[in-house]
């Protein structure tokens, strides 16, 4: 038996074994265990939030009905509302990965990651939430998400987030996918351009329109990511970035989305230090979400241009285009406890080295709400080879 075999055979004893673990091995994470809630309030299956999860997190982490002044600390003090127990959790991920072809075919990636989150309230309509990321890929990240958030501010459906988030948040939220493949063309940057729509810094605005089922989003961005500050600055040129989205409610079960992303890098020329290179980039494209909690679908097509990625002096405009589609199965709906994944990422760039084509299906199974398994596979028609993971994680 060759080597390929051998690897798919432990593989699928190692998921077999996975999926008889009984269920009754069960631990509460930081807001169900003050709310005496189960996971499934909110997810389905964690991380993946489902429509209360977001409710959720849009009130500041809190159930009014349920809220208690026993619950907070004031000293007298009318404009102190602490909790009275600070909100923590964690989050394990643990991968055995299988590359065909690959230098390090067989790769135990354990753990792959160890982050440490809270969130809650503030004071009336304030909350926050952050998480540190203290092992990833065997580095400390550090922290990622990290903001306040401003909810129904004027007693109008308006909310700010001020902070460090993901400019691809109000698309998909990579954080809380199934999947171990990635949303590639969230996170792809082209050439020497450090701008993609992963984590940025600045203040990011919604409001919804109740009536007629309208969203609008907008974003006030660095646009250089999340370095270090450099001199007292995080930005490293004068310019902001900008992105807003508008999505309309069809029916009870659709909802359909337009973003635009717009900014501009500066950099000065190697051979001549006086002179400054522009590169101006652009994202724009449709999306849609639909589903019945059973199946769940979300597609995105984004076309991002660059001016000038290589900051060369003689420019060269790329385009990229870019699809990401994925399909979420719930036999049982939140209740259950097997999901299935479909995921599908294309980039088509004109620079070739950034083409990328992949077909993912994974298998999720729930030993406890808070402990999951997958298995996933993973084709690469670029390259034409194979992955096959897989996965526990687990929220504590």
């Amino acid at each position: 038996m060759n080597s390929r075999k051998i690897t798919a055979t432990v593989l699928a004893v190692l998921v077999g074994a996975i999926l008889c673990i009984p269920e009754d091995a069960a631990a509460i994470p930081a807001f169900a265990r003050r709310y005496k809630l189960s996971c499934t309030t909110c997810h389905s299956p964690f991380p993946r939030l489902k429509e209360f999860g977001n409710e959720f997190a849009a009130a500041g982490f809190m159930i009014p009905e349920q809220e208690n002044d026993r619950d907070y600390v004031s000293a007298g003090d009318d404009l102190l509302h602490l909790n009275r127990t600070f909100p923590v959790a964690v989050r394990f991920d643990a991968f055995t990965i299988y590359e065909e072809d690959a230098a390090v075919t067989t790769d135990l990636q354990t753990p792959f990651g160890l982050k440490l989150l809270s969130g809650g309230p503030l004071a009336k309509n304030v909350s926050y939430y952050f998480y540190f990321f203290m092992y990833e890929t065997g580095e400390v990240a550090g922290v990622e998400d990290a903001y306040v958030h401003f909810n129904d501010i004027g007693g109008r459906p308006l909310d700010v987030m001020v902070g460090q988030f993901q400019v691809c948040d109000p698309l998909m939220k990579r954080e809380l996918r199934l999947t171990y493949e990635d949303y590639e063309v969230y996170g792809t940057r082209i050439g020497e351009a450090v701008g993609n729509l992963t984590y940025d810094r600045g203040i990011l605005a919604t409001y919804d329109i109740a009536s007629s089922g309208t969203g609008l989003v907008a974003m006030l961005v660095n646009g250089n990511g999340k370095p270090a500050a450099e001199g007292g600055k995080f930005d490293n040129d004068k310019d902001k970035n900008f992105a807003g989205r508008i999505t309309q409610q069809i029916g009870g079960f659709a909802r359909i989305g337009y973003f635009y992303y717009a900014g501009q890098e500066r950099r000065a020329a190697s051979a001549t230090p006086d002179l400054v290179l522009k590169n101006g980039l652009h994202y724009h494209g449709p999306d849609l979400v639909a589903g019945n909690g059973t199946l769940d679908l979300t597609v995105q097509y984004l076309l991002r241009t660059d001016s000038n990625p290589m900051f060369a002096e003689g420019a060269t405009r790329i385009e990229t285009n870019g699809v990401v589609a994925e399909l979420v199965i719930s036999p049982h709906k939140d209740r259950s406890r097997t999901y299935a994944t479909l995921l599908y990422n294309r980039l088509d760039s004109d620079l070739d080295a950034y083409d990328y084509e992949s077909w993912t299906g994974s298998l999720t199974h729930l030993m406890a709400r808070n402990l999951r398994g997958t298995l996933e596979y993973t084709y690469d028609a670029e390259r034409e080879i194979s992955r096959v993971g897989l996965g526990l994680v687990a929220a504590f």
